[in-house]
């Protein structure tokens, strides 16, 4: 393993928060990714706010997944159980790829604060072009579990044995991805 390799590497991430109702100002869910990706070395590229409308979200996403400059979306609300609730719809036709494990483990964390009810989340994640798209319910909770649980160590290229790190296009202007042997 290089030296290069086990450094930190901020990445520029964009969160899009999925509600009928929410303001900017009253977004504490997207707010609290925002806190955390901040606090933990990364940069925010931009923020959205969305209405539950598939092929809105599907070109927001779109958008970012053929942006050069963003490695990461993290999209909160939209995934519970509830005929309005769209985002696996939209996204997941997006992928190249899904993350089985990402909704399994977000289900698994999640039960252990609001036990069966857990079955209801459709957490999910993915990479397209390059870019990790996360997927998690709406409240600040439930992206607290997502990231301290999951993201935070993925987004992590010292984390051992793996993370998503060396499956990220680089930002427009920068070196290829390194690959992994």
């Amino acid at each position: 393993m290089s030296r290069a390799a086990a450094e930190f590497q901020p990445l520029q991430i964009a969160v899009l928060t999925v509600s009928d109702r929410r303001t900017l100002a009253e977004d504490s869910a997207g707010q609290a990714l925002i806190d955390a990706l901040t606090a933990a070395g990364h940069q925010l590229v931009e923020r959205l706010i969305s209405k539950d409308d598939r092929y809105q979200l599907r070109a927001l996403v779109s958008r970012w997944i053929a942006s050069g400059d963003v490695q990461v979306v993290l999209v909160n609300g939209g995934t519970g159980f509830g005929p309005g609730n769209q985002v696996p719809e939209a996204v997941r036709v997006l992928f190249d790829r899904e993350i089985d494990g990402f909704g399994e483990l977000f289900r698994q964390l999640s039960y252990q604060d609001i036990g069966g009810s857990a079955l209801q989340s459709r957490a999910l994640a993915g990479l397209a072009n390059g870019t990790l798209i996360c997927c998690l319910p709406g409240s600040p909770g439930a992206c607290m579990t997502g990231w301290s649980g999951i993201i935070r160590d993925q987004l992590d290229a010292r984390q051992r044995p793996c993370n998503m790190v060396p499956h990220l296009k680089q930002p427009a202007g920068e070196g290829a991805c390194p690959s992994r042997s």
